[in-house]
């Protein structure tokens, strides 16, 4: 009995004496900096709405331009512009009767369709061109829907990697102050700065304005880039010290 107090006794001194030891050991020395990096594109995919409506020539409601003309007009158009036809699809279709007061139905001739469509650009540069191909009358509205960059991930990625980078720098040039140097990276946190969203608010274009034509009554193409999309990283990071 005695032996196995004795055993249990020298037991718990081992743990207590390496607990001490380890309680004891000196923190370690490290280094808290933050690090960013940004970086700007310009988008190489546009999405502009374009929405056509039906109207009447005349005041006495004859000779209505209906919406399949229009919408070959602006078919047409892409296609001469060189963009691929698939690249013009329909997001949404509606109708209106400016009689609505007088409780006239849907299948009233007076009934006028709208529809909205989704064209794909990589640059703005033939909106021109397009938008004046189709009959002036018959654009009731244009914007840019949203804008995004193909390789909008790898652009990123790479904006992470250099705030990563900018922080060890930071770190470097801190330590080389006293004489000392970063052993090696303890943590690394990702701070959400990238408020980059393909889903924008919506550009208003004005289509007469879009459709400025030259003297000689041709549109010409636009030279202006669209505005930049600004990807923003920051990172906080912890280095030990040599």
């Amino acid at each position: 009995m005695k032996k196995v107090m004795l055993v249990l006794a020298g037991l718990l001194l081992t743990v207590s004496t390496w607990a001490q030891q380890t309680d004891n050991k000196p923190p370690v020395k490290k280094i808290e900096v933050n690090g960013s990096a940004e970086m700007e594109i310009t988008p190489d995919e546009i999405y502009l709405s374009i929405t056509l409506k039906e109207y009447y020539q005349s005041k006495n409601k004859t000779n209505k331009v209906d919406i399949s003309t229009l919408e070959k007009q602006l078919q047409q158009a892409v296609v001469n512009a060189g963009i691929p036809k698939e690249n013009l699809t329909i997001e949404n279709v509606f109708g209106f009767n400016p009689d609505w007061w007088r409780g006239k139905k849907k299948n009233d001739p007076d009934f006028l369709a709208e529809k909205r469509y989704r064209l794909k650009l990589n640059r703005l540069d033939k909106t021109n061109i397009i938008l004046a191909a189709v009959d002036d009358e018959g654009i009731s509205n244009v914007n840019i829907s949203s804008y995004t960059h193909s390789k909008m991930e790898e652009y990123r990625k790479e904006v992470k990697m250099k705030a990563i980078q900018a922080a060890k720098a930071k770190a470097t040039y801190l330590l080389g102050a006293i004489n000392e140097s970063i052993a090696g990276i303890l943590e690394v946190q990702d701070i959400n700065t990238d408020n980059y969203s393909d889903a924008v608010r919506p550009l208003q274009v004005n289509a007469y304005m879009a459709q400025a034509r030259m003297a000689d009554g041709a549109a010409a193409e636009s030279d202006i880039d669209f505005k930049t999309i600004k990807i923003r990283a920051e990172v906080r990071t912890v280095f030990s010290i040599k």
